[in-house]
This record gives structure tokens, sequence and C-alpha cells, in this order.
């Protein structure tokens, strides 16, 4: 990809996982016009991983732009101001579940409506404590639906966390490349 090409990078609230996401959008801000989005959770949340003003703070530098934070600021996103691909990275399971069933109610899910309207590819790198219990028929959902492609995940926790997914956070570049050929990252599912 060139610097022309537009890219929604979408963060929800799976706030350890931050810091990855973020080492992720700085390898990706040299080969990508950056159009940060953050779920209203991510934007407004002060955590133990760090407080909202310095992520707010910390995207945009990265991004050279504010991160969209409004359902309305993420509107447009969809004919009359379109991006070339859509990330979110992290995905939570509560994301996951609102993108495979409809829900328009945070700036990150009103970005992939608009997105998906005009049949505009999404990469999910998924972070989810239930995404093999209570998500599991989301995933599957979205495993068939037209225009969304997935990071390779893997069990991060499998005693601990028997259900939990995480995407490869490194794989995010390949996955995009992949994405942009029209095809699904292989494996999908990592040991």
């Amino acid at each position: 990809m060139d610097k022309s090409t537009r890219l929604g990078f979408a963060l929800t609230g799976s706030f350890c996982n931050h810091r990855a996401a973020l080492d992720v959008m700085r390898t990706l801000a040299g080969n990508w016009d950056l159009v940060p989005i953050l779920s209203f959770r991510a934007a407004e949340t002060d955590t133990r991983f760090g407080s909202a003003a310095d992520l707010l703070a910390e995207v945009g530098s990265i991004a050279g732009r504010p991160p969209v934070t409004t359902i309305a600021e993420a509107e447009r996103f969809g004919p009359s101001d379109p991006l070339d691909a859509l990330l979110i990275c992290p995905c939570t399971g509560n994301t996951l579940a609102k993108l495979a069933h409809g829900i328009t109610d945070t700036p990150v899910t009103m970005a992939a409506k608009a997105h998906l309207r005009t049949d505009r590819p999404l990469l999910v790198a998924l972070a989810s404590n239930d995404a093999m219990s209570a998500n599991l028929g989301n995933l599957g959902t979205l495993f068939n639906r037209k225009n969304v492609w997935f990071v390779p995940m893997r069990q991060d926790d499998p005693r601990g966390k028997p259900h939990s997914l995480v995407a490869d956070f490194t794989r995010v570049p390949e996955a995009l490349a992949a994405m942009a050929e029209g095809r699904q990252l292989l494996p999908l599912f990592l040991i």
C-alpha cells in the first residue's frame, strides 16, 4: 500500500491489548493514511492500563490527526467519504456481537456499517474472553459475511481462560495484504 490508501484503524475497549494495537498502528503509519476511530469505552475510560486522555493523544500523534469519537463523525465513512479498508484492532466480543447483529451504537460499529454498505473490506483483530462460548455463533456469522476478514488468532490462556481468543497482532500487516488480494490469511487458528 502507499500513503494515499486510507485505512480506518478502530480501537475498542480491550484495554489490556491497547499497547499491542498501538504498536500495530505505528507499524502501519508508514504505509497507510490512518484514520483513527475509537469506541466510546476506548475514548472515555481510564483503566489500570492507562488513561483515556493519554490514549487519545497517542492515537492522534501516531495517525497525525485526532481520532473519530462520535457516531455522527463515523457515519461519513459510507459513500460520501469512503475508506479503502477498515481494521478493528482490538475488536472486543461486545463489538463482534454488534457487528454480527447489525447493532450500530458506537463510533466503531457505525464506521463498520457505513464501510460495509459500500462493499469495502473489514479486517477484525479479535480479543475476546468469550469467543468460544457466548460469542461463538457471532464469530461463525461473521466468518460467512461478505467483505469481513480476520487476523489469525489463538487461545491466549487455554487453562485460565478456555473460551478466550486473541488475534496475533503481529500478523495484521500480512492479513491486510491477504485481504487486499481477496483472501483470508491462513491458518486462521494458531497454536
